[in-house]
């Protein structure tokens, strides 16, 4: 596919409605849309966890979203590597990186190689981390007593 090539990266585990609504954006600001789903291993590196949801399978939901073109396994922790195998022209992420640390880095390593970084709105009411300790507390209430 000819044009501009967006990339949505993210670990995309017990895949909710804010993960539809950022792959869906981002499709509307790119002719192509490269979602790279975060590895096991490189998850455990960012998050400090390991997914719930095995990256094979992960991939596939990923892929079988219509607003992806294509998915692809990020198994390196710098996105300027991963662009040297896809050739983004516009990554995609949440705010809760504009301004941090992360987000600063983010934009120069980016660019370097004539990427834009566009954030979206994080979706605070639901996320993996909010789903994972509420499935945590259920684990705990369903317990049999000791």
């Amino acid at each position: 596919m000819a044009g501009r090539v967006g990339y949505a990266p993210g670990v995309y585990d017990l895949f909710h409605v804010g993960h539809l609504n950022v792959l869906r954006r981002a499709s509307e600001l790119c002719d192509e849309l490269v979602a790279g789903v975060v590895s096991d291993e490189m998850a455990l590196l960012a998050k400090g966890a390991r997914p719930v949801v095995p990256l094979d399978e992960r991939l596939e939901i990923v892929a079988g979203v219509r607003y992806v073109d294509r998915a692809v396994a990020e198994v390196v922790p710098a996105k300027v590597d991963t662009w040297q195998d896809v050739r983004f022209d516009v990554i995609f992420k949440g705010d809760d990186w504009r301004g941090t640390p992360k987000g600063d880095l983010l934009e120069a390593q980016m660019a370097t190689v004539g990427v834009e970084v566009v954030y979206f709105p994080y979706t605070r009411h639901t996320s993996s981390t909010l789903l994972r300790q509420a499935l945590a507390r259920l684990e705990q209430l369903s317990a049999p007593p000791v």
